[in-house]
């Protein structure tokens, strides 16, 4: 080996470690999890039941994450994302309500059933990318900070989800609207093949194309990127686009689910996709993070949700809880980027 290999070498051996710290940390706390309801709640916890009960919760936000997780690693982040979800999910309803009626319980135009779901889908999805894209614009061609410009894009597309249902959900979709997020094959959620294929096609974009590779060396270096020749604000709008469109597909998967859309929707869902992705490895300043740490910390997550209600811990216990972890895993962050700083500076 060349010395500029083994320069190579060691300058990447760091950030593999880190990231392999990382998701090494949350399967040590899915055991800690695991180990503790053991103890506490062995007959309900462990449970083909609530295993599934847990498959049908995690997917809508856990859609949400990855889309934060892509804008995060780009050195931004996207605030705006459940603002997006509850109005791509207010439209979806809109039209699966307006164009399949119900009459007596039963759906009087059957044939309009199929037609109505994939109207409503395409709607979800091109609202939740114009909405991202209209961040990613602002926000790479004004130059503004990401947090302003998606706090800003949180309570304006709230206020439209808010405007378009005049305050009271929109309930009663029918029943193969419902079955999107609440069916079932083979006592399998679809919701779970749902977001097996999500992050599948995420994993492909962030790994084998331009695009990924663009992504993390805009968050790595912003200025490197550009003098580079990467046209940055091209890859910003396509970063919260695309964050974008994850936010619309989570709109149809949580307005399925509770068979309701309003603008109030998951509002726990920001701090939660947050730490979702801090918890995952990805680096608050951008330019690392990896999928799997995400989906583990999607899942770690969801394991210390149900298990809280289990033991019928209040909401304020459950969010106490979230904002220690948050907070443990921006120390565990900064603690190991000081150990990969250490490391390089002892291998140079």
């Amino acid at each position: 080996m060349s010395a500029n290999e083994s320069k190579l070498a060691a300058s990447k051996s760091p950030l593999r470690m880190k990231k392999d710290n990382h998701i090494l940390t949350i399967i040590a706390l899915m055991l800690l999890v695991c180990i503790i309801m053991l103890i506490l709640k062995p007959g309900s916890y462990f449970t083909v039941l609530n295993v599934r009960s847990m498959i049908f919760q995690f997917p809508e936000y856990g859609v949400l994450a990855l889309g934060m997780m892509a804008c995060m690693i780009a050195g931004g982040i996207d605030l705006s994302l459940v603002g997006i979800m509850n109005l791509s999910g207010v439209l979806a309803a809109l039209i699966v309500k307006n164009m399949v009626l119900i009459e007596g319980g039963e759906v009087a135009n059957p044939a309009m059933v199929v037609p109505a779901i994939v109207l409503a889908c395409v709607v979800a999805v091109v609202v939740g990318a114009a909405c991202g894209a209209f961040n990613g614009f602002i926000i790479g061609y004004f130059g503004l900070p990401a947090m302003l410009v998606t706090l800003c894009g949180l309570q304006l597309y709230t206020g439209l989800a808010y405007g378009i249902t005049g305050g009271p959900a929109i309930n009663g979709m029918c029943d193969a609207f419902k079955n999107i997020a609440n069916g079932t094959v083979a006592g399998i959620p679809y919701v779970l093949f749902i977001f097996i294929a999500v992050v599948a096609v995420v994993v492909f974009i962030m790994k084998c194309t331009v695009f990924g590779h663009e992504i993390y060396f805009l968050g790595s270096n912003a200025q490197a990127a550009m003098y580079s020749g990467i046209n940055t604000l091209k890859v910003t709008i396509m970063t919260y686009m695309s964050s974008g469109i994850l936010g619309g597909i989570s709109g149809l998967l949580i307005t399925s689910h509770l068979n309701s859309a309003k603008s109030s929707n998951g509002s726990t869902y920001t701090l939660l996709s947050l730490l979702i992705v801090v918890l995952g490895g990805v680096h608050p300043d951008g330019g690392k993070g990896r999928v799997a740490g995400v989906v583990l910390a999607v899942l770690l997550l969801q394991m210390i949700a149900n298990a809280f209600g289990l033991m019928h811990m209040s909401d304020n216990a459950k969010t106490f809880a979230n904002g220690c972890l948050l907070i443990a895993a921006l120390v565990l962050s900064v603690v190991l980027e000081k150990r990969e700083a250490q490391k390089a500076a002892a291998a140079s």
